[in-house]
Parts: C-alpha cells; sequence; structure tokens
C-alpha cells in the first residue's frame, strides 16, 4: 500500500505530458483522459485514507533514500482525508470545465492549455497534502503557483493580467519568505524532514523555535487569506472564468490552512503564538463577514465569505486542543465543498443572465428553480443552519472554545456566533435580490456578453460593422447570435440591459462582464449545459453526504486530531521506530 502513495501526483504529471504531446488533437480522447485521471486520483485518495485509518501513517522514501537526504511522502488520516475531497471536488470542477468549453465552442483553450495547466494544479496541491519536508512542502506550492497564474490570466484579458499579477507578487513574496524559513530550519536543526525536526527542533532554543514558528505561519497565512493577509483575495479571484475561481476558492486557500495545521501540531506543539493565532482568526471572521455584507457582486460576496470562514479553521487550530483541531478538520473538509459549490453556481447565474451583480439580477426562482435549489442548500450550509456539515464543524469548534474557557477562547465563540449570523444574513440577501423579489426592467436577457469594457472602442469611434442591426433570432438552442458579427456584439434585445457596450451610453470604468476560457464573449443562455448543472448538483450532493455521514467523519476526524497530537504514529512511520 505504501507504493500508492506518490501516485496522486506522479498520475497528474504523466498525463500532462501526454497531453501536451498531443497538442490539440484528439479532443475528446483528451477530455476522456482528464476525468480518467482526476477519477483514479479519487479512487488512489480513498484508499490511502482506509490504509492511513485502519493500519496507521503510510510513508515511503523516493528512490529509498532515508531522511535526510530523500524525499519523503507520508499519508496519515488527515492527508487522506484532504486527498479525497479535494480530488472530489477536483473532478467535479472538471466536468463543470468540460460543459463550459463546449458551451463557450472553445475549440482549443480548455483542452490545449486549461486542462493540462489544471492537472499540474492538481499535482501541486496532492504534493503539498503528502509532503513529508518542509522542501518538498515548498514545491508543491510552487507547482501550484505556477499552474494557478496560467488559469488565472487564461484569455490575456487586461483585467485578468492585473488581477493575475497581484496574486503572483504576493505569492512569490511568501514564496521567498518560505525559503528563508526553509533555510533558517535547516541551519538549527540540520534537516528539514518533518518527522526529524519534530525532534530536534525540541532542543532549539525557545527563541529561535518561535521566530521559525510565526515565519511559517505567515507564510501559510498568506496562503490561507488569513487577515490582515488577505487584501489580494476579493480582487483575484473573480476575474478569472468560473471553473478556476472555484477550484481556487474552494481548495487553494485550505492547503495553507492544512500546512499551518501540520506544522502547528507535529512541529511547535504547544500554544506559543495561540492568543496572535486566536486573534487572527477573529479578525477574519468579523471583518471579512463585514466585507461581505457590503457587497453587491455574489462573486465579491463569496471571496469575502471565504476569508470570514478560514477564521473558524484557525479557531480550531489556535486551541490546539483535540475537540478543536476535529471541529477545524469538519471545517475544513466542508467548506472546500461548500464553497466550490456556491462558486459553481455563481458560473451558473453568469451563464444565464451575464452578470452575477445583484442589483441586476432577480426572479430567479420563479425563472430557475433547479438553480435556485443549487444555491439555497449550500447557502444554508455555509450558514450552518442544522443539521448541516456546517452546523457540525461549527458546534464542534464551539464546544472546544467554550471547554477551553479562556478570555480569548470565549471571544472566539461570540465572534463565531456573529459571524454565523452574519453569514445567514448575507446568504438571504442574496437570496432576496437575486431569487425572490421580481426581476428588476430588462434584466431577463440573452445575448452575447462581452469580456470587459475596457477592451471596447471608443464612444465617438466610427464602428457600424461592430454593432448589430436588432435582427438578432434566438435559434433552438435558446442562443442569440448576432447578424454579421459571429455573435461578438449585440444590441436590439440581446444586449445587456443599462450602459455597456453597443447600446450608444458610456460605459462605467473598469467594468468587467463574464466571458469564457480565452476571454472570447460567451453566449448567455436560460438553457443551462447540462454537464455544468450536474457538476454543480454533484457538489451539492456531496455537501450533504457530510451530514448523512456526520457521526462517521467525526468519528475519523477525532481519530485523526488524537494521531496529530500524539506525534509519535507520523514519527515511527516515517523514521521506523
Amino acid at each position: 500500500m505504501n507504493a500508492l502513495v506518490p501516485l496522486p501526483v506522479l498520475l497528474p504529471l504523466c498525463v500532462t505530458g501526454l497531453k501536451l504531446a498531443i497538442g490539440p488533437r484528439l479532443q475528446r480522447f483528451q477530455r476522456f483522459i482528464s476525468l480518467a485521471v482526476l477519477g483514479a486520483v479519487l479512487v488512489l485518495s480513498v484508499l490511502l485514507m482506509v490504509a492511513a485509518d485502519r493500519h496507521g501513517p503510510l510513508s515511503v522514501h523516493l528512490g529509498d533514500f532515508a531522511p535526510p537526504i530523500g524525499i519523503t511522502l507520508v499519508a496519515d488520516r488527515l492527508a487522506g482525508l484532504m486527498l479525497t475531497v479535494s480530488s472530489a471536488v477536483t473532478l467535479l470542477v472538471n466536468v463543470y470545465s468540460l460543459g463550459q468549453g463546449m458551451a463557450d465552442r472553445d475549440d482549443r483553450t480548455p483542452v490545449g492549455v486549461f486542462h493540462p495547466a489544471y492537472l499540474i494544479l492538481v499535482a501541486g496541491v496532492s504534493c503539498t497534502f503528502l509532503a513529508g519536508d518542509l522542501v518538498n512542502l515548498y514545491v508543491g506550492f510552487e507547482i501550484m503557483l505556477v499552474a494557478s497564474f496560467v488559469l488565472l490570466t487564461i484569455g490575456g484579458t487586461a483585467t485578468r493580467i492585473r488581477a493575475g499579477s497581484t496574486y503572483v507578487i504576493i505569492s512569490l513574496f511568501s514564496s521567498v519568505l518560505f525559503l528563508v524559513a526553509i533555510a533558517m530550519t535547516y541551519a538549527v536543526a540540520g534537516t528539514v524532514n518533518f518527522a526529524q525536526l519534530a525532534v530536534r527542533l525540541q532542543e532549539v532554543p525557545v527563541g529561535v523555535r518561535t521566530l521559525l514558528e510565526a515565519m511559517l505561519l505567515t507564510v501559510f497565512a498568506i496562503k490561507a487569506a488569513v487577515f490582515p493577509l488577505a487584501a489580494w483575495l476579493p480582487d483575484s479571484y473573480p476575474t478569472a472564468p468560473a471553473p478556476v475561481t472555484a477550484v481556487f476558492a474552494g481548495l487553494l486557500t485550505k492547503v495553507g490552512v492544512y500546512s499551518m495545521l501540520r506544522t502547528q501540531t507535529l512541529l511547535f506543539p504547544g500554544r506559543r503564538l495561540g492568543d496572535l493565532l486566536m486573534l487572527a482568526a477573529l479578525a477574519s471572521m468579523v471583518i471579512g463577514i463585514l466585507g461581505a455584507v457590503a457587497q453587491t457582486d455574489l462573486k465579491r460576496v463569496l471571496s469575502f465569505t471565504l476569508i470570514s470562514h478560514i477564521g473558524y479553521m484557525v479557531f480550531g487550530i489556535a486551541l490546539a486542543g483535540r475537540g478543536s483541531i476535529s471541529g477545524a478538520i469538519v471545517y475544513v473538509a466542508h467548506h472546500i465543498t461548500v464553497q466550490t459549490t456556491l462558486f459553481l453556481v455563481a458560473g451558473l447565474i453568469e451563464r444565464r443572465d451575464g452578470t452575477t451583480e445583484l442589483t441586476r439580477l432577480g426572479g430567479l426562482a420563479r425563472a430557475a428553480p433547479l438553480l435556485a435549489v443549487l444555491f439555497f442548500v449550500p447557502a444554508m450550509n455555509l450558514a450552518g443552519i442544522p443539521p448541516l456539515s456546517g452546523f457540525i464543524g461549527k458546534l464542534g469548534l464551539m464546544r472546544a472554545g467554550v471547554d477551553n474557557g479562556g478570555g480569548w477562547a470565549w471571544a472566539l465563540v461570540a465572534g463565531s456566533a456573529a459571524t454565523s449570523l452574519l453569514t445567514l444574513y448575507v446568504m438571504a440577501k442574496v437570496w432576496n435580490l437575486a431569487f425572490w423579489r421580481d426581476a428588476p426592467p430588462g434584466a431577463e436577457h440573452e445575448g452575447v456578453v462581452l469580456e470587459s469594457a475596457e477592451d471596447e472602442p471608443d464612444d465617438d469611434s466610427d464602428d457600424s460593422d461592430d454593432r448589430d442591426d436588432g435582427d438578432d433570432r434566438v435559434d433552438g438552442d435558446d442562443r442569440v447570435d448576432s447578424a454579421g458579427d459571429d455573435g461578438d456584439r449585440t444590441g436590439g434585445h440581446g444586449a445587456m440591459p443599462g450602459p455597456g457596450p453597443g447600446t450608444g451610453l458610456p460605459v462605467p470604468a473598469g467594468a468587467v462582464v463574464p466571458a469564457g476560457f480565452l476571454g472570447q464573449s460567451i453566449t448567455t443562455t436560460k438553457r443551462l449545459p447540462w454537464p455544468m448543472l450536474a457538476a454543480t448538483g454533484a457538489a451539492v450532493s456531496l455537501g450533504l453526504l457530510y451530514t448523512v455521514l456526520g457521526g462517521p467523519l467525526t468519528t475519523f476526524t477525532e481519530a485523526a486530531a488524537a494521531e496529530l497530537l500524539a506525534r509519535t504514529p507520523y514519527i515511527e512511520a516515517v523514521l521506523g521506530r
């Protein structure tokens, strides 16, 4: 079984090489192998999780080189669960992206660019979860950084390049800080292997150990978007295509949380920086959700709730008890799935109405009842309505805070309750504006939506060829194609309501509307592509499955928490003691 540990990393990388060698040819075959390899990674992840639960942590030394020379990969209960959840989510997002690519009639980009980069991202995520040393953890982060920059800027539009540049600058800064922390760790301990560090760091002076802990926490807090290091996230994620935004929001920040959880329990047991972490957790929860309250765009609302709910996970890590660690693990698994689902729903709303601006939406509960259900269930789950999995995770964390009894712990319990109520308010606000109220004038339209107003010609330019004559026709697939312009401009009944390209009215500065993978125009339609609906429905079902399996899930996470706090099973599995 140990031989299976490297496969979740190696399989996506090998298939990426194959896809790049094939190029744009054999598109159906390429779609098949993408789904096949992600399905195989999911099966392998489940096998590793079950094996780690039954037999303890599994470890493998690549090349048969023992620490500290070789590369060590370790799959314990925590890594197995994270691999399983992330593999399931990435598989569903892949299905969603195939549906979007086919709906956009992208003949090359989804296969030629998006999916190779996506598989590399999956390999990087798996590498971080299985990493048995700091250097390999760093490599996993860098693999994700390279792939995520490609995905975030796919299409090359100005808006995406600008948002991607901010993301890359922040990520590179954290990478440099990570390298400095690794160098300092090696200087004081003579190794970067987690198991050896767990032993040797106990002999390092407390001041030096605290400095290393603070540096690593800073790196992981940037990756996880913990306040006040989260300012980059709301402007970076919403500009990307819907599948990219979904997997970024649902998964990438949790890799930072996982790294905090791993290092705090294994390398830095105790609570030297516990109060600082609890302050960061409280600030993330409260400030993040207040930011969400102030937003009127669904993607930005979800981006701020993402920052807010990271605070729940940091809350559990900061308390450093068995109950709090268990609650944090439950909440990580829950939030990966639910946050991804909500961004997938946002993509469906974009596909149908051409915007996620809540002031321009309405009437979706009556016009698209299936879409309303797909939003309502994960929204209530995120808010923590009993008996959904969000409630299970929050209850475990609050119970741990009450058991702790400290001043900061009680403040976090109160902050958690307030954040949960405000989350419910935010989700109710979205429901009322987008689904429950009557549609505003001109909101229900079908036609082509352009990527960015800044790419349009000036209003006084003579561009009559690029304007529609109003003779649009709706075909059998509920699509509107602009006559004589290959669907790149719309006017008449297919135009965007209010100011916008092709309307003769001024365009708001910096206005951005949805687009496909290449940044090209996409066609809004009331008949949503079935692969996108199926993938979103499966993600909703996965979130509900956590509720159905709440008892076994909690039992598993309690065992994982006990294993993390004991440290001995991990150390013995790697060092053979």
